[in-house]
């Protein structure tokens, strides 16, 4: 088995395209509005930055930091989202370790804290997330849970 490889995409912009599209899948938000987040980044309009962990060159897990992630808490900024393992990788503590470096690379530049919107409990908690509040997401009728890494 291949060893982890974590990177952002600024590492590897041409993954822009294949990342957009696993992002896509995963989540169902159109390519066009990762490519748009993505855009900004690799050309420094933006340090929120998208992070991937390859495994033989296969993305894995990936997330992004983006400036709102669909919630009524605009105040709330900026949003680590689209936190995806593939099902058959996780457990292992990928993703903790890419939440880790995006929080670690967002510090470097300056800003903290970074926030989160999530349904899972228990899982943030073991990676320094701290809960904060319930939060409205766009078009969502049940709150759910926002997180806050300092």
């Amino acid at each position: 088995m291949s060893a982890c490889e974590y990177v952002t995409l600024r590492e590897r912009p041409h993954l822009r395209l294949d990342a957009a599209r696993w992002f896509h899948e995963k989540w169902g938000v159109p390519e066009e509005a990762y490519l748009e987040c993505m855009d900004a980044y690799l050309q420094g309009e933006t340090e929120y930055g998208w992070y991937l962990c390859l495994m033989g060159g296969r993305i894995i897990c990936g997330l992004g930091v983006i400036e709102n992630d669909f919630h009524d808490r605009k105040d709330l900024t900026p949003n680590v989202c689209a936190v995806y393992t593939e099902e058959d990788c996780r457990g292992q503590g990928i993703a903790g370790k890419l939440l880790t470096l995006a929080v670690e690379d967002l510090k470097t530049k300056g800003i903290s804290p970074v926030y989160l919107l999530t349904d899972h409990t228990g899982f943030y908690e073991k990676y320094g997330w701290e809960f904060l509040c319930m939060a409205q997401g766009d078009g969502e009728d049940a709150l759910s849970r926002m997180y806050i890494h300092r």
